[in-house]
């Protein structure tokens, strides 16, 4: 296209958008609400996913050796099980330290009931690995990996909560697609909409361009620059909204509901939007060219 037509098309699209300003600012406001509302569900899902990975760093895998397991075995054990793609991290619980955390954990006073036991560890068949996987969904399978290895005497893991975990995220990945795929189609319906209206105030004008050359490129492109600019004023200005509002928000549930802080790591303002930002625009300016480029196919047919 050359620049002269280019221009055409740009000044007509902003006219088409004055002439129908009722139903522009329409789909506008809808294209804002829904990705205002599309915004909210990432930033929820980004933090979301990340208290999902502080909870299952803390859901560990006991491995208890053979009692009669040599350092040659553990050693042995140590490696077949750190090479591993599953594994996040592997630390040993030697039954000296298991010794110390089951007495911290159980008596209110941890040093009289160790003095009490002497030299003698009641847990001295007690050693251990603690593991850590990088994906609880592979929980079981790792489980099962872990009985059939030589040395081990017995697999201690918390199954259940780890199928909650991987149940709840997969829910709510899915709840969220499918709520913003609504959003998004109503979106379209509204740009398709308007742009169908102007078109039908502007079908005499379109006859007399087809009549002496226009092509249907040269036609359309005005209201497919209608469509992306809706689109692109539509997505900028939930941006703006989010942006302000995330850290306010943040800051508040933080500094009202501090328990939150050791379970939540919340992703700073900054790094959400690195994908948020363009993935938004991209998805504004999708939504514009789709929906007039959808319209225009059907409709300009004069």
């Amino acid at each position: 296209m050359r620049i002269s037509s280019a221009w055409y098309s740009v000044r007509q699209g902003f006219k088409n958008i004055r002439r129908n300003l009722l139903f522009s600012l329409a789909s506008i406001g809808t294209i804002i609400a829904c990705l205002f509302i599309f915004g909210l569900f990432y930033a929820v899902i980004v933090n979301f996913r990340s208290g999902i990975k502080k909870i299952e760093q803390n859901i560990t895998i006991s491995v208890f050796f053979d009692y009669d397991a040599t350092e040659t075995t553990i050693n042995l054990l140590r490696e077949q099980i750190k090479t591993r793609d599953e594994v996040n991290t592997l630390d040993e619980i030697t039954p000296e330290e298991a010794w110390i955390n089951f007495t911290n954990e159980t008596y209110d006073d941890p040093e009289a009931a160790r003095s009490a036991f002497g030299n003698d560890n009641p847990l001295a068949r007690s050693g251990s690995f603690q593991i850590t996987l990088k994906d609880v969904s592979k929980h079981a399978d790792f489980e099962q990996y872990l009985k059939g290895l030589d040395g081990v005497r017995k697999v201690k893991s918390s199954q259940y909560t780890a199928d909650n975990i991987s149940a709840v995220e997969t829910f709510v990945g899915y709840a969220s697609l499918g709520i913003i795929l609504i959003l998004l189609l109503v979106a379209i319906f509204l740009i398709s909409n308007t742009i169908t209206i102007g078109i039908t105030v502007r079908r005499e004008e379109i006859k007399i361009m087809k009549l002496i050359g226009a092509t249907n490129g040269f036609v359309r492109s005005p209201f497919i620059v209608e469509g992306i600019i809706i689109g692109l004023v539509g997505s900028v200005i939930p941006l703006v909204l989010i942006y302000y509002l995330y850290d306010l928000v943040i800051n508040y549930i933080a500094g009202r509901f501090s328990i939150l802080q050791s379970l939540f790591e919340f992703t700073p303002a900054n790094e959400l939007f690195k994908t948020l930002a363009p993935v938004t625009l991209a998805i504004g300016v999708g939504i514009g060219f789709l929906g007039s480029w959808i319209t225009t196919k059907k409709h300009l047919k004069v």
